[in-house]
């Protein structure tokens, strides 16, 4: 009998893991080769402190020492700059205020990104937005967790989950593990295990977001460069080990699956890119799709299910994986083992389970 079984093996379930293991023992599901298959292995990978919905930017705030510093640290500068033209300029302000970036000139924008045209009159940045390494992010994490005994499990999809008087009982790759309390960090499949356990699910439904990645403009090196988004958010784009990544931010719903980019969507995203720049895309180099999922307010999930205690949810997280983890993981074991949460109560309130009314299984 463990005391935890966790469903989902991307950051989510193996920073849970780590927090975790410290209280007990802990049995990682993925039900892929490796770890963070899905969502996690396509993230754009930025830390920005001020995006996102409040409890997103408290959960930032509260664990950015932990990316700056744990295990030596896993960031590097970026820098993050949005532009947009005059007819974008009020929604180009909205953008720069929720996200207290600071303007500069033209002739600043190009020196920081020297690709724009001419039409681009507005630009703000932000300095101190990061790149995070997240393959070494989930090997801190992985390492931090198999160090107090937890056992991971690839290539083991979850097939049945069964209540029992002393916990759950969970098949997987063709075993059972029985576990005291489930953790249910499944990503796009959120939903889908909630309903295995016989749980009401929050209704959330993945939506894919999709990224191409082109060659950097001839005759320059992008590596200094920092990520640009267009106002809105209808468009990023951010350097690459020396190519540049560009996404049309895409929204479109999907089922839980292993997602692949819209060829159409794709064409749409890097049209508005070349709208703002003075070079063209002929080609790609790559191309790639991931599945976001947000909860009906677009706020994480986190902590035990209202009707039934011993189901712990680490759920949508959305785009904010990653920047969310270290601080969401630490108060979902705060919660687990009773403990007062460093967050501040209405923070807590928002991220709880409880706030949602929700439909029987």
């Amino acid at each position: 009998m463990r005391d935890f079984v966790i469903v989902g093996g991307g950051i989510a379930g193996i920073s849970a893991a780590a927090r975790l293991s410290h209280l007990g023992t802990v049995t990682v599901l993925e039900q892929e080769d490796s770890l963070a298959h899905h969502a996690s292995g396509r993230s754009a990978a930025l830390f920005e402190q001020n995006y996102g919905k409040v409890s997103t930017i408290a959960l930032n705030e509260a664990g950015a020492d932990y990316h700056a510093t744990a295990n030596g640290g896993v960031l590097s500068p970026r820098g993050i700059m949005l532009i947009g033209t005059d007819e974008t300029a009020e929604l180009f302000e909205h953008d720069r205020k929720q996200m207290k970036l600071e303007e500069v000139g033209y002739d600043e924008a190009r020196r920081l990104w020297p690709i724009l045209a001419p039409h681009v009159t507005r630009a703000a940045w932000d300095p101190r937005a990061s790149d995070i390494d997240t393959d070494l992010l989930i090997q801190n994490f992985g390492r931090e967790a198999r160090g107090n005994g937890a056992e991971i499990r690839t290539k083991s999809a979850v097939t049945a989950i069964r209540r029992t008087g002393t916990g759950w009982e969970v098949e997987a790759g063709g075993e059972v593990i029985e576990a005291r309390r489930l953790v249910n960090a499944a990503g796009a499949w959120v939903d889908v295990v909630a309903r295995l356990a016989g749980l009401s699910p929050l209704g959330v439904t993945p939506l894919r977001r999709s990224m191409a990645r082109i060659p950097a403009p001839e005759g320059h090196d992008p590596s200094g460069w920092p990520m640009v988004f267009g106002p809105g958010e209808d468009w990023y784009a951010k350097p690459d080990a020396g190519a540049l990544i560009v996404s049309p931010a895409d929204e479109d719903p999907a089922e839980p699956h292993d997602a692949w980019a819209d060829d159409m969507v794709l064409a749409e995203g890097l049209a508005r890119f070349e709208e703002h720049m003075t070079v063209e895309v002929t080609r790609m180099l790559a191309n790639w799709a991931g599945l976001r999922t947000f909860s009906p307010d677009r706020e994480l999930v986190i902590g035990p299910d209202p009707a039934e205690p011993d189901f712990l949810w680490f759920a949508c997280q959305g785009g904010y994986g990653f920047q969310t983890a270290p601080a969401g993981s630490q108060l979902l074991a705060d919660l687990a083992g009773g403990r007062s949460p460093d967050l501040p109560p209405d923070i807590v309130k928002r991220l709880d389970p409880a706030r949602f009314e929700r439909v029987p299984a």
